[in-house]
């Protein structure tokens, strides 16, 4: 449970600082007015997704070891780790609508404003 917060909470540093493989097929064949349009819409459908995530991860937190949420052969109880994965899926969501709505401001812009070099 322990790795799992630590990856979630990686992955808002990830996204953000360019570090996951991609490849930019759509940007190489219609280039930046192809893309301006299908980020407004992977950043939707992902902030849709993960806020989705946070509010499960919430609701089973919030429930915690009355509902059985802890390990059975040492009764270690999940509720701080779901809180911390609720934390962190938050954070990462909150970033994607940052991004959203920094794209969006530079809609019209020649360059994408969040362009890995």
């Amino acid at each position: 449970m322990s790795l799992a917060a630590i990856v979630m909470g990686a992955l808002a540093y990830g996204g953000r600082r360019g570090g996951f493989v991609h490849v930019d097929i759509l940007a190489a064949v219609g280039g930046r007015r192809v893309t301006r349009y299908t980020d407004i819409v992977v950043r939707v459908l992902s902030i849709a997704v993960l806020a989705l995530a946070t509010w499960a991860l919430r609701e089973e937190a919030r429930c915690g070891f009355e509902c059985g949420e802890f390990t059975d052969n040492l009764e270690i109880v999940h509720t701080p780790f779901y809180w911390l994965l609720t934390v962190a899926m938050a954070t990462y969501t909150l970033m994607l609508a940052c991004e959203l709505a920094i794209g969006l401001m530079h809609f019209h812009a020649p360059r994408d404003p969040f362009e890995h070099e």
